[in-house]
């Protein structure tokens, strides 16, 4: 099959899905650009801050993009091409999109509140505790998983041979390890790192306290990404992995409490400029090969392969856990009523930064599955992502290499610098997560104290207090497990969360009076999946392996979910018999009548 072939079906129907599905979500959730969003009704400069849809699209689009799109296909590529891309089109239309676009949209609505208080107000208090202690820990998981990825990242090393560069050159800085040239790719990520993160508060202030020309500013940080990079080739940072792993958790310590646009904004918008570039290249890489006839050559279905490696399993439900991101994930939810929804000026905004983000997440996850089945022998993706040793597997290493082979074929980029381009794409993506999920984590700290507790102890109401208690258990289960370890139950409770945050949204709109199909059908097929998931993963691997942690985390997740999934089905019932509680409906009905007249979105 010709390397095009997906990618050419993948954007027309993705086109036609935001133009007629989107529309059709978009009329029956009643989207009103004439209502005051909560980001103008409050208006606090730290969280809750109008912006421009542009600048808002880069800060959600990186930060719900994560290693998912990249790490989750390129594992999930053992099954064979083929299953993963018809999961990746189905996923990201049916079950992605429509997430992403109702989480954000009636986080608007409920005045930029977590899915979790969302969930509270029609699901009960009960359902309140249960979705948002689900919700911390699934956020723990997420942050230990992209803490060990980054820092992966930032210490890849990759062989000279591979990258097709002979010993002595003086494009990169190496290292001899077991007495293997290799080029420090990673740290060339890390000075560009270094560079992006320091000079983000000075074009946040530029832009959103001084006001400046947003397309001046998108080119000055364009002109910043592509100067921390060259620079990088020079003085790349050479640290330690397990040293990254404490930088990084001081960062995200100070990151959960600044304003967002003094590090979380600005830096987006430069790492986005990174993005948006890994789109367009690897789009017109892949497109230009298919004119000289490269082939897909990895396997179509390899699922027999794949259902006997020990890292893997049958491809239900495995391969719908694994490939998160690029077709659904629950993370996307908290990013939309962590911090999107906090920022919309416009509620006619959301279906473009909800639906429209999902999609090109999704077209990423086609590009990352043609680039690897066609730009990788088989047998060298083999070695990387799935080695004897299987912590020493390293998927970005495999994404990394096989974009250089498809640029350099394609567009004559040379291998040695698609492969840094490679690696710095996923730490675009990786490092961004990283800060905003510690950041929500915060958050739902916060509420679930006032939850809990009356009148909550001074303590628990300081950001310090809670961002340390974020940071330390990511910290703690990141540093005592590889990544590759925590994947299987992170990538679980991600997408159970997205069933539940389904579930949160279907009881809004039944509440309502509104159709909710479209919510309920995804949310059941994902309950299923992911509890099989979370049963396979306790009694085939963390019982028989004594991972007492992931055993605990497991457990938990299982209980916590069943208790949401039946307060909904309590709710459905009702709703179905006609016995809800007319105060209830009056209420919303009151709240509606509130947002019409401005007070809140």
């Amino acid at each position: 099959m010709n390397i095009a072939f997906l990618w050419l079906v993948t954007v027309p129907l993705f086109l036609l899905a935001y133009i007629i599905y989107g529309g059709y979500i978009s009329k029956v959730l009643g989207v009103d650009k004439r209502k005051k969003t909560p980001a103008l009704a409050i208006n606090d400069q730290v969280d809750y801050v109008p912006t421009k849809p542009t600048v808002l699209f880069a800060h959600h689009f990186s930060a719900i993009a994560g290693a998912g799109p990249i790490v989750g296909p390129t594992i999930a590529m053992l099954y064979g091409y083929l299953p993963v891309w018809l999961w990746i089109i189905v996923g990201a239309v049916f079950f992605g999109a429509v997430h992403d676009f109702t989480s954000l949209f009636v986080s608007v609505r409920e005045r930029g509140r977590s899915m979790a208080e969302v969930a509270g107000q029609t699901l009960g208090k009960s359902g309140f505790i249960l979705f948002i202690s689900f919700t911390i820990i699934m956020l723990v998981l997420v942050d230990a998983a992209f803490l060990g990825l980054t820092a992966k990242a930032l210490t890849s090393l990759a062989p000279l041979k591979i990258l097709g560069v002979d010993p002595g050159q003086s494009v990169f800085k190496t290292v001899t390890v077991d007495g293997v040239e290799s080029a420090r790719i990673g740290g060339i990520a890390s000075t560009s790192t270094l560079i992006i993160t320091l000079f983000s508060p000075l074009l946040g202030y530029l832009l959103f306290k001084r006001g400046a020309n947003l397309v001046l500013m998108s080119l000055l940080a364009t002109i910043v990404a592509a100067g921390s990079i060259t620079f990088g080739f020079f003085f790349p940072v050479s640290i330690d992995y397990r040293l990254w792993m404490v930088i990084l958790s001081v960062y995200v310590f100070f990151a959960a409490g600044i304003p967002v646009w003094v590090i979380l904004q600005p830096r987006d918008l430069v790492n986005v400029q990174i993005l948006y570039a890994g789109v367009v290249l690897l789009s017109l890489g892949i497109i230009s090969c298919a004119f000289s006839g490269l082939t897909l050559s990895a396997p179509a279905f390899n699922l027999e392969q794949a259902a006997n490696n020990s890292a893997m399993g049958f491809i239900w439900p495995v391969l719908f856990i694994t490939v998160a991101c690029g077709a659904i994930s629950g993370f996307h939810a908290l990013v939309s009523g962590g911090t999107s929804a906090k920022q919309v000026e416009n509620e006619d905004h959301a279906q473009g930064i909800g639906f429209g983000g999902m999609l090109l997440e999704g077209l990423l996850a086609v590009c990352v599955i043609s680039v690897i089945a066609a730009g990788l022998k088989y047998a060298d993706y083999l070695n990387i992502v799935f080695p004897a040793d299987i912590s020493k597997s390293n998927p970005i290493l495999a994404f990394a290499l096989a974009s250089a082979n498809i640029l350099k074929q394609g567009l004559g980029i040379p291998s040695s610098l698609g492969a840094v381009f490679g690696i710095l794409l996923v730490e675009g993506f990786v490092i961004t997560t990283l800060d905003t999920a510690v950041r929500l984590n915060r958050y739902l700290f916060e509420e679930l104290w006032l939850a809990i507790f009356k009148v909550p102890p001074k303590i628990l109401k300081s950001y310090f207090f809670n961002s340390f208690l974020a940071v330390g258990l990511m910290f703690l289960l990141g540093y005592t497990n590889a990544y590759i370890t925590i994947w299987p139950i992170f990538g679980t409770g991600n997408q159970l969360l997205a069933a539940l945050t389904l579930i949160a949204i279907s009881a809004w709109l039944m509440v309502r009076g509104k159709p909710a199909w479209f919510t309920i059908i995804p949310a059941l097929f994902m309950i299923a999946t992911t509890f099989v998931s979370l049963l396979l993963l306790l009694f085939t691997k963390y019982l028989p392996t004594a991972n007492y942690p992931l055993v605990f985390t497991d457990l938990v997740l299982i209980g916590l979910s069943v208790g949401v999934v039946a307060k909904g089905a309590q709710l459905f019932i009702k709703v179905r018999k006609g016995t809800l509680s007319s105060i209830h409906l009056q209420q919303r009905q009151a709240e509606d009548q509130l947002a019409e007249k401005g007070h809140f979105g």
